[in-house]
């Protein structure tokens, strides 16, 4: 409970972690994930929006990967964990841009949401990326219920 209000999820894959590994092997597979999602995306694009905003998660995917790849401590690290939820939040809402009103409002109102969440002082870098994680997992949600 401690890593959550003073660290970064990302401590979990350094080499001050008991199993580093896990952590690091699990965002490279979740990655996978990411990208078939953000192809899935693209598949049912019935505008050209859609499909930007899908390409744009398809990067997202890739620097997923690459946080896995370069853990906390590494030089890159802070520039491909912070582009994972910038490129998500931007092919998210690129995506909702050429939607059905529905979508539009909640991806708009979800972008709007993660924007705010970076103006706002956190007791840790952890309950940040937490608070992002869910909001990508309610898109995530709400497209599935499509």
């Amino acid at each position: 409970m401690v890593l959550v209000f003073e660290h970064a999820l990302s401590d979990l894959g350094t080499g001050e972690a008991n199993s580093p590994w896990i952590y690091n092997y699990g965002l490279i597979v979740s990655s996978i994930f990411v990208m078939l999602f953000a192809v899935y995306l693209v598949l049912i694009s019935q505008t050209k929006l859609q499909t930007v905003g899908g390409a744009y998660i398809s990067v997202a995917a890739i620097f997923r990967a690459l946080i896995g790849l370069y853990p906390g401590g590494t030089r890159p690290h802070v520039f491909v964990s912070t582009y994972f939820f910038v490129q998500f939040f931007l092919g998210m809402f690129l995506y909702g841009s050429g939607s059905e009103k529905m979508v539009r409002t909640i991806s708009t109102l979800l972008f709007i949401l993660a924007v705010i969440g970076t103006l706002i002082e956190w007791p840790s870098v952890a309950l940040i990326e937490t608070y992002e994680i869910v909001l990508i997992l309610v898109f995530t949600l709400l497209i599935a219920s499509q």
